[in-house]
C-alpha cells in the first residue's frame, strides 16, 4: 500500500502536471532510457485553476541515474555533475537548485534516494517553497514525509484511494510498533523461522 500527499501552498491554484518526462526531470529533459511508467496517467483527468505553474519537475528517486545523465546537456544552465555525488546529494541538490517559487513538483517515492536526517531536510526545503507558491505532489511510504503538518494524505489500496489521517496510515503505525518495541517485534518475526545450518 503506497501513500501520496500533497501539500497546501499559499495559492489556490496551480497548474497541473502535464507534459514532465515519465523517466523524470523538467519538461525539457527528453531521455528515454527504459521506459518504466504505468498507465495510471490513462485513468486520470487534471483540472487546471487560473494560474499556471513558473516550473515545474518531476523527480523519481528510481531514475535519478537517468536524470543525472540528462543534466549533463544542461551544464550551461548551471547543472552540476550529478553523478559525481552520491544518489541521495545529487536527489538534494535538485530540489535545492533547481526547484522554484510559484512551482509545481511531483516526487515519486524519494525517501529511496534519502536518509531520514535528509528526509527532514527535504522538509524543511518543501516548506520554504510552499510558502513561495509551490506545490507539491509526492508518493511515499514514509512516515517522516507523511508527518508534513496539513498535508492532505490518501492511502492508495485494494479498494481505491481514501483520504486518511497520518496516524492511521499503515506506515506510522508500523513504524511506531516497531520503534517501541524493536525486540518484540524481531521475535514476532523471526519466531518459528529455523537458521541455516549450512
Amino acid at each position: 500500500m503506497a501513500a501520496a500527499f500533497t501539500v497546501p501552498h499559499r495559492c489556490d491554484s496551480l497548474g497541473g502536471p502535464d507534459g514532465f518526462n515519465p523517466e523524470g526531470g523538467s519538461k525539457n529533459f527528453a531521455t528515454s532510457l527504459r521506459p518504466s511508467e504505468s498507465s495510471l496517467h490513462e485513468y486520470l483527468r487534471l483540472a487546471r485553476g487560473t494560474r499556471r505553474e513558473s516550473s515545474g519537475f518531476f523527480l523519481r528517486a528510481e531514475t535519478m541515474f537517468n536524470v543525472s545523465t540528462e543534466a549533463e546537456n544542461y551544464a550551461e544552465y548551471g547543472w552540476e555533475r550529478l553523478h559525481e555525488k552520491s544518489h541521495g546529494e545529487g536527489f538534494l541538490w535538485v530540489v535545492m537548485n533547481r526547484f522554484r517559487e510559484g512551482g509545481l513538483y511531483i516526487l515519486d517515492e524519494p525517501e529511496g534516494a534519502l536518509s531520514p536526517q535528509r528526509q527532514l531536510v527535504l522538509l524543511g526545503r518543501i516548506y520554504q517553497l510552499a510558502n513561495e507558491g509551490c506545490q507539491f505532489v509526492i508518493s511515499t511510504h514514509s512516515p517522516i514525509l507523511m508527518a508534513y503538518p496539513g498535508a492532505r494524505i490518501y492511502s492508495l489500496g485494494q479498494t481505491g484511494i481514501d483520504k486518511v489521517r497520518y496516524t492511521d496510515t499503515e506506515h506510522y503505525t508500523v513504524t511506531k510498533a516497531f520503534l517501541q518495541n524493536p525486540e518484540k517485534m524481531m521475535k514476532h518475526l523471526f519466531d518459528g523461522v529455523e537458521p541455516d545450518e549450512g
